[in-house]
């Protein structure tokens, strides 16, 4: 099998270019982004392999049909990216469902910490030796309310989290999973309730703008939230300005509406033009990180294997576990 591996940074290849000669795959590396200007580079291959910021359309998904590409892989468990709707009965697309949730969970507790705690601002104050604690101030989570919404994998490990600080915890999904060590409730009533709010679900249709300006005008004030999962869950316009009014203690960021030819560049000399952006790291109680919540050796390996074994199984007629069905479709 030929792969067209778009988005190439050093870090994919130190997993993907063993594990893929040990497979027999041919995969040719192409640091651009995948894209409909450089869709052609897909030609002759057999499937292509791409990322959270890769974004592939129904005109792509026609070209890439013309030109006998089998499966669009997907090295994300995330596929709103991807038009699946306009890839049924063309193109198999398959994606990595499950790498490390507690990467990911484990992260989002590492910001809520930085946020309630200030370390961010403590580490670049103590760096040129002022040692004040003025403006330092913090909070305790212990026995406070934490709100997650989206009770997947991801959602669940961050549950056990919160648990483990002795946290009292509730939760929305619109399909609860039994079991849990937290208490199902109406989202508008975690809106009410929470002093910590973890996103953990999904973009879709009905996700989109989870947290806009109804559902922040109805969350307490003071209320820390963080999103690790898509940037597109909250209406950014709606968060400044209730970052503006006072309504938030803290605010995580490892995603972003607009991310797109941002997150995972280096863009230190250059002048940023997303006005939004600009106007989020001006906000001394929000930390913003660059889509790195998945990002350890753990979750990268796991990535590697899940996308070649959905290749493997692809090429092999073997079950597609992990395909994206039509069911799934946005």
């Amino acid at each position: 099998m030929k792969i067209a591996f778009y988005g190439t940074k050093p870090y994919d290849r130190i997993w993907f270019e063993p594990m893929g000669k040990e497979y027999g795959f041919d995969i040719h590396f192409i640091e651009a982004a995948c894209n409909p200007e450089t869709v052609f580079m897909a030609k002759g291959h057999d499937a292509i392999c791409v990322f959270v910021n890769d974004h592939v359309d129904a005109g792509m998904i026609d070209a890439l049909y013309e030109m006998n590409v089998k499966a669009i892989l997907l090295r994300s468990a995330g596929y709103n990216n991807v038009d699946v709707k306009a890839a049924e009965d063309k193109i198999v697309v398959l994606r990595v469902p499950s790498y490390s949730p507690e990467a990911v969970a484990e992260f989002s507790m590492a910001m809520l910490l930085a946020v309630a705690r200030l370390t961010h601002k403590a580490y670049n104050r103590t760096r040129d030796f002022n040692m004040s604690l003025n403006g330092l101030m913090g909070v305790d989570f212990h026995e406070k309310t934490a709100g997650v919404i989206g009770t997947g994998k991801i959602g669940q490990a961050m549950i056990r989290i919160l648990n483990g600080f002795q946290m009292e915890v509730i939760c929305y999904d619109p399909f609860p999973a039994e079991g849990l060590e937290a208490e199902y409730v109406p989202l508008e009533e975690l809106f009410r309730r929470s002093d910590v709010i973890s996103i953990h679900c999904p973009l879709n249709m009905e996700t989109r703008h989870i947290i806009n300006e109804q559902s922040i005008a109805a969350m307490k004030k003071g209320v820390y939230l963080v999103n690790t999962s898509r940037g597109g869950l909250i209406d950014t316009e709606a968060l400044i300005k209730g970052m503006l009014e006072g309504r938030f203690g803290g605010v995580g960021l490892d995603v972003y509406e607009e991310e797109e030819g941002v997150f995972y560049e280096d863009r230190s000399g250059d002048i940023i033009t997303d006005d939004n952006l600009a106007r989020l790291m001006t906000f001394p109680n929000v930390l913003i990180t660059s889509h790195m919540g998945f990002f350890t050796r753990e979750a990268m390996q796991a990535i590697a294997k899940t996308t070649l074994e959905n290749a493997y199984a692809l090429e092999n007629g073997l079950p597609l576990a992990n395909q994206v069905g039509k069911e799934m479709a946005l």
